[in-house]
């Protein structure tokens, strides 16, 4: 069974990387269409050309970034960008499906909270457990 090659709204990946901003935010759902209209903010200008020098071969650590807002752009496929949940930084490989959401969306920053038995006289209820 041969592979589908990979589109999106119509166009392969080598056509959506040759597009303007402006040509892109046109495929784009509303959401991404008024925040690329918008202008990057710096955070995410300082992700984008931490990206361009890695791509150039200047820059040889992982590009990590706590700007989990960006929007996936064509030029960051194939790329592995560390994104930070709040504690840790999560690698992720960015695939062309990824492309138009965001980069928060594909690192979970919430966990499940696990407690402890509770402490001796910690409240009226713990008085009825028994001390080992």
């Amino acid at each position: 069974m041969a592979k589908k090659e990979f589109t999106f709204r119509g166009k392969t990946l080598e056509e959506l990387q040759k597009l303007s901003l402006e040509e892109l935010g046109k495929l784009l759902t509303s959401r991404q269409r008024r925040t690329l209209r918008r202008g990057f903010t710096d955070a995410e200008k300082a992700l984008l050309e931490k990206i361009k020098k890695f791509k150039e071969g200047k820059k040889k650590k992982p590009v990590k970034t706590h700007c989990r807002d960006m929007i996936i752009l064509p030029m960051m496929v194939g790329m592995t960008i560390h994104i930070h949940s709040g504690k840790l930084f999560n690698p992720v490989l960015i695939e062309p499906e990824m492309i138009g959401h965001l980069l928060g969306e594909f690192t979970m920053n919430r966990h499940k909270v696990t407690h402890s038995a509770p402490g001796i006289g910690a409240t009226r209820s713990s008085a009825g457990a028994s001390v080992k």
